[in-house]
């Protein structure tokens, strides 16, 4: 229970979905855990709630991961609330279906923003703090769509594969600077989070799932510790040799 013990973590998109599984664990395994949301009032109440279990180990903050002036001020107040940070969770994101030719470009915009946009701006503000901890893990939670692409997720699929590389660019600078910060992707299938609603208010949350779990191979989608699991081991010093890297949580849907 103390894989995370005298670390530091900053989880963004923390206060439901993937991001608050991986917070309840990262809180479980020892961690001291920042949440931060545009929903403040959910990430307050999650970090409230983890609390009463693991005493003043989280925090929750308002944070919306396209403004720089958001992320200077996110990393000044993990420093001062905790002395530092550890481990960087990338994973606040928004999903968008449409193809190349009905997507909107103010989706467009909006997508690569919220995916793409707020993972540079965390690294790039993260990175000198996380140095002077010594050593430092960044997960940056891309998408099985960053991989293999669909005919309606335009603006969505060129998000995650930007993560995706992007990811591998910062472990090899990180690697070439010797800071000892590692940086690897998290590229989940569909997940039973908030992401689906879109596709739910359509056609039923009961229909979305069964729709989406045919695609599957093993026939059904994951559950938000999935991942967050994954993230732990990216996260712990388990996976200290692990950089510019990815790990596919997909019931096997790449495979085929």
């Amino acid at each position: 229970m103390e894989r995370l013990k005298n670390k530091i973590a900053l989880i963004t998109g923390a206060a439901q979905g993937i991001g608050l599984a991986t917070a309840k664990l990262f809180a479980q395994e020892g961690a001291k855990v920042l949440l931060t949301d545009i929903n403040i009032d959910k990430a307050n109440s999650e970090s409230k709630s983890l609390n009463k279990i693991y005493p003043d180990q989280t925090s929750a903050l308002e944070h919306d991961v396209t403004n720089k002036q958001d992320w200077k001020h996110v990393i000044e107040f993990i420093e001062n609330k905790f002395g530092g940070i550890n481990i960087l969770v990338n994973n606040a994101g928004i999903g968008s279906i449409g193809n190349v030719e009905n997507e909107s470009f103010e989706q467009w915009k909006k997508v690569h923003s919220v995916d793409l946009d707020s993972v540079f701006l965390g690294c790039k503000y993260a990175i000198p703090t996380i140095k002077k901890s010594k050593s430092g893990s960044i997960i940056n939670v891309s998408s099985i769509s960053g991989i293999i692409a669909s005919h309606n997720m335009a603006a969505y699929n060129s998000a995650k594969a930007g993560v995706r590389h992007l990811s591998k660019s910062i472990a090899l600078h990180c690697a070439r600077d010797r800071n000892n910060i590692r940086c690897n992707s998290i590229h989940p299938a569909f997940i039973d989070t908030p992401i689906l609603d879109e596709l739910c208010k359509k056609i039923g949350h009961e229909a979305a799932i069964k729709k989406l779990s045919r695609q599957i191979p093993m026939g059904q989608i994951g559950e938000p510790n999935d991942v967050a699991y994954g993230i732990l081991y990216l996260a712990s010093d388990e996976s200290k040799f692990m950089t510019g890297a990815e790990i596919i949580i997909d019931g096997g849907i790449s495979a085929a």
